[in-house]
C-alpha cells in the first residue's frame, strides 16, 4: 500500500501552524525546560493543554523530550524563548492573527489571481508592521551571515523595506557605510529604527527610485523585498537605476522570494500564496528575474538561497 504520510502531513499543516502560534503566544517556549506540570504552572495553562502543545512541538522537532522533561531546541531557544537573540514572536503573532484568517480567501484568490479583502485599522497596522519588520530582521541576519559584506565600503539599500539589512551588514563590516533611499512616507516609517552602534554610518535620502535621481556612488546596491512589489518594467527601472550609481565590477544583491521548482524549496511557493492572497504582489520565477539582468547592465554571478528566508541573486555590473 502506498504510504499516505506526505499527504497527511501536508493536510494537517494548518493544524501544526496553529499549534505553533498558540505555543508561542501562550509562553510555552519561555516556560522550558520542565515537565508538563512545570510548564503548565509557569505558563498559566491547564496541564492537559501544556502537554498537548509541548508534545506537538516535539513532533515538529522544535522541542525535545527526555526523562519526562521538555526542553527547547537550539532554534526555539534562539528565536521564541524570549532570550537575548532575535525574538520572532511578533512575526508569528502577525501570521496568527492577521494572515491565518485571511487564508480563508485563498481558494478564491487562486481562482481569480486577485487578493482577498484585507483591511488594516490603526490597531492592526501596528501588529502588521511589527510582524513584517521582525521577519525582515531575520532575512537581514541570514543575508549578513551568508554573504561577506567586508568587501564593500559604500552600500545602497534602494527602495527596500527595512533598515535591518544595512544595520546587520554594518555590524559585520566596520568600514562599511550605507545609504537608505526611499520615499518620504516610508522614510518616516523607518525613522529611528537603527541600532545606536551603526546609526552614524547609515544615512537616509528621500527619492522615488522610479522617478527621481538617486544620490551618491556605491560599490554595492541592495534591492531587498523590492521586486515582488512591482511589475516587470518597474523592476527593470530599479535595476537600471542601480546600475547608474555604480562602476563596472560593482555588486548587485537582489533579495526576494523566487520560484524555482527544480530545487524543491517549499518556502518560496508558500510565500507566493501569501503575497497574492494578502495584497496581490508577485513572487516571480527565478529565471524571469535573472533574465532582466542582461537587459539592465548586470551579469549573473549566482543565486543563493538563504536559510528560512528569501533567495539572493548576486550580480556584477558590466
Amino acid at each position: 500500500m502506498t504510504d499516505p504520510t506526505p499527504l497527511v502531513a501536508a493536510a494537517t499543516g494548518f493544524m501544526a501552524a496553529k499549534q505553533l502560534f498558540a505555543a508561542s503566544e501562550l509562553g510555552v517556549f519561555a516556560a522550558l525546560p520542565g515537565t508538563a506540570a512545570e510548564v503548565a504552572e509557569r505558563a498559566g495553562l491547564p496541564e492537559r493543554s501544556a502537554r498537548i502543545l509541548a508534545d506537538a512541538m516535539v513532533g515538529m522537532g522544535l522541542v525535545t523530550h527526555a526523562d519526562g522533561v521538555y526542553a527547547n531546541t537550539e532554534v526555539t531557544s534562539a528565536y521564541l524563548a524570549g532570550g537575548d537573540g532575535l525574538d520572532l514572536r511578533p512575526w508569528l503573532a502577525f501570521w496568527n492573527s492577521l494572515s491565518y484568517p485571511h487564508w480563508q480567501h485563498y481558494t478564491e484568490s487562486m481562482r481569480t489571481a486577485k487578493p482577498g479583502p484585507f483591511q488594516l485599522d490603526e490597531a492592526t497596522m501596528g501588529e502588521f508592521m511589527a510582524g513584517v519588520q521582525t521577519y525582515n530582521s531575520l532575512h537581514a541576519r541570514m543575508l549578513a551571515e551568508n554573504y561577506d559584506f567586508t568587501a564593500h565600503r559604500n552600500v545602497l539599500d534602494l527602495g527596500g523595506l527595512s533598515t535591518a539589512f544595512l544595520a546587520e551588514a554594518a555590524a559585520r563590516a566596520p568600514e562599511l557605510r550605507g545609504a537608505f533611499v526611499s520615499t518620504a512616507d516610508f522614510l518616516a516609517m523607518v525613522s529611528g529604527s537603527l541600532p545606536a552602534d551603526v546609526a552614524d554610518r547609515i544615512s537616509f535620502h528621500e527619492a522615488d527610485p522610479l522617478t527621481d535621481d538617486v544620490p551618491g556612488r556605491y560599490d554595492a546596491v541592495l534591492l531587498e523585498h523590492v521586486i515582488h512589489r512591482f511589475d516587470a518594467e518597474q523592476n527593470k527601472t530599479f535595476l537600471r537605476v542601480a546600475r547608474g550609481v555604480v562602476e563596472p565590477g560593482a555588486t548587485l544583491l537582489v533579495l526576494d522570494f523566487l520560484l524555482d521548482p527544480a530545487d524543491g524549496r517549499r518556502i518560496d511557493p508558500v510565500l507566493a500564496g501569501e503575497y497574492l492572497v494578502i495584497d496581490g504582489t508577485v513572487v516571480y520565477p527565478e529565471a524571469e528575474v535573472v533574465g532582466w539582468l542582461a537587459e539592465t547592465g548586470w551579469r549573473l554571478v549566482e543565486v543563493r538561497p538563504l536559510p528560512g528566508s528569501p533567495r539572493v541573486v548576486v550580480a556584477e555590473a558590466v
